[in-house]
């Protein structure tokens, strides 16, 4: 029986290992005349792969249409490119975005008609899909109404972060920012605090009040918050720590700050 088991748990694994890997090439779309095309289609591209060193009229084509739609876009040796495919990619290769993104300048007005309190999480250079996706988990059962990215230098969007979000990402709005200074700035011209997360505070978290429009800058565990935007925050807040280890995970840290919201705005209630 045991025997019957494992072989039976086997084909499993192997199915599921043949499905994710069938996911995974249907999130790219690789060569230069396919990716032009998939944008002007309207696809939502969580980011594209470009050969160094590429040129030609096609070549400059798409890169003119990178920029002007804002589409990420980064260069990298030809080795990454074949790693993701060995097909004829041309050396580009985009992929797929899992959620389609939107922009706060859109949201934020509907959030405030609806009388409710603006709560915005901004997540400043954290790379790490399954810590992404964890927070956004957290995030949208604290009640967050948008989490803000950056357009480079953020965790790729893909099945592990929707795998780990548990759906969030079907549901919270997800906003990419090709500016994270001009957004927070944006947001604090609209009545909103921003409080950035840092060991360098002097404030304790649970010592600031809550119960107003905010935004919470969530930096990533080796580097933090950017001090770009350590300088613009109307307060710095900390999570102390006693123990001998001197930072949390920083999904861990999200859930705590983020649930500190939710607890001052109940008993405000």
């Amino acid at each position: 029986m045991v025997s019957g088991y494992r072989c039976v748990a086997k084909r499993q694994s192997i199915f599921y290992w043949k499905l994710n890997k069938m996911s995974e090439k249907n999130t790219i779309i690789f060569g230069i005349r396919a990716v032009i095309e998939a944008i002007r289609a309207g696809k939502e591209i969580d980011r594209v792969f470009l050969k160094k060193g590429s040129n030609g009229e096609l070549f400059n084509e798409l890169l003119a249409i990178l920029k002007q739609d804002n589409v990420p876009f980064l260069f990298v040796p030809i080795e990454k490119i074949n790693r993701i495919t060995t097909k004829n990619h041309q050396g580009v290769v985009a992929y797929l975005s899992e959620v389609s993104f939107h922009k706060i300048e859109n949201l934020l007005p509907g959030i405030f008609e609806t009388g409710k309190i603006p709560f915005i999480l901004i997540l400043d250079q954290i790379t790490d899909v399954r810590n992404f996706g964890a927070i956004c988990r957290t995030a949208e059962c604290a009640g967050v109404d948008a989490i803000i990215i950056p357009e480079k230098g953020a965790a790729q969007i893909n099945a592990d972060a929707m795998k780990t979000s548990a759906g969030a990402l079907n549901i919270l709005p997800i906003c990419r920012s090709s500016n994270l200074k001009n957004t927070v700035k944006f947001l604090q011209e609209c009545g909103l605090k921003i409080f950035a997360a840092t060991e360098k505070a002097h404030t304790i978290y649970v010592d600031e009040s809550y119960n107003i429009p905010l935004g919470i800058v969530m930096g990533a565990e080796d580097t933090g918050v950017s001090t770009e935007l350590i300088r613009i925050a109307d307060s710095m807040i900390k999570i102390p720590v006693s123990g001998k280890i001197e930072s949390l995970n920083v999904s861990v840290a999200a859930g705590i700050i983020l649930y500190e919201v939710v607890s001052q705005r109940r008993v405000e209630k």
